[in-house]
C-alpha cells in the first residue's frame, strides 16, 4: 500500500515537474507583467494624488494673491501653476481666476493670454468652454469682433452650446448683421431650458428687439 502511494505521489511529481518545464517560463514571465502593471497602476495612482495635494496648496497661494490684489504675485503664481501642475484641473480653475483678476487690474493683454492657456492646455472640457467664451468677450470689448468669432466657432460640450450661440448673436448685432444675430440668438433661446430662468427671459428679449417671437424659433431679422 505504502509502494502504491509513493508510485502515485512520484507520478504527481513528475507531472508538476514536466508542466513547469513546459509552462514554467510563460507563467513567470505573466506574473512578472500582472504584478507589475499592478505596482506601476499603484504608482500612478500616488502620483496623481500627490500632484493633486501639491496643485490645491498651489492654487491656495494663488488665491491668497488674488485676494490681496499683487498682480505680480498672480501672475508668478499662475506660471508657476502652468509650468508645474499644467495637467490639473487646479491650473485651468486657477488660470480663469487669474484671467478674471487681470481683466479687472486692467492687465487685459495677461487676462487674454491666461484664457488663451486654458482654452488650449486645459484639462477639463468644461473650463476650456468657460475660457473660450471670456475670451470672445474680452475681444469682443476690445471690437475685435472677428477674432472672437474664431473662438466661438469650435465645437462645446452640450450644455455651453447655447451660451455660445448667444455671444455670436451679440457679435453680429454689434456689427449690425441683425439675420445672423436674430438666428443665433434663436439657436441659443432653444438650446437653453426653462431652468436657465433670467438668461433665456434676457435672450428672448433679444429676439423681441428684433421683432422676433422667441418662441417661433425662427431666425430671421425683422
Amino acid at each position: 500500500m505504502a509502494t502504491h502511494l509513493d508510485l502515485e505521489e512520484q507520478e504527481q511529481i513528475d507531472a508538476i515537474k514536466h508542466f513547469w518545464k513546459q509552462w514554467g517560463n510563460l507563467i513567470t514571465w505573466v506574473l512578472i507583467v500582472i504584478f507589475g502593471a499592478f505596482a506601476a497602476y499603484n504608482g500612478w495612482q500616488y502620483w496623481e494624488r500627490s500632484q493633486a495635494s501639491k496643485a490645491a496648496l498651489m492654487h491656495d497661494e494663488l488665491t491668497r494673491s488674488i485676494s490681496s490684489g499683487d498682480v505680480a504675485h498672480i501672475e508668478r503664481a499662475l506660471a508657476d501653476m502652468k509650468d508645474k501642475f499644467s495637467g490639473t484641473a487646479y491650473a485651468s480653475l486657477g488660470g480663469l481666476e487669474a484671467a478674471k483678476a487681470l481683466s479687472e487690474k486692467g492687465k487685459l493683454p495677461e487676462a487674454k493670454a491666461a484664457l488663451a492657456w486654458v482654452a488650449e492646455k486645459g484639462s477639463d472640457a468644461g473650463l476650456k468652454a468657460i475660457a473660450q467664451l471670456r475670451l470672445a468677450s474680452l475681444l469682443t470689448g476690445e471690437k475685435a469682433y472677428d477674432e472672437a468669432l474664431k473662438h466661438l466657432a469650435g465645437s462645446f460640450p452640450s450644455e455651453f452650446v447655447p451660451l455660445a450661440a448667444d455671444r455670436r448673436g451679440d457679435i453680429y448685432l454689434l456689427q449690425g448683421k441683425r439675420a445672423e444675430a436674430a438666428s443665433e440668438f434663436g439657436k441659443a433661446y432653444q438650446g437653453l431650458d426653462a431652468a436657465s430662468g433670467e438668461y433665456r427671459r434676457l435672450v428672448g428679449i433679444k429676439l423681441n428687439s428684433l421683432g422676433i417671437d422667441p418662441e417661433a424659433g425662427k431666425g430671421g431679422a425683422a
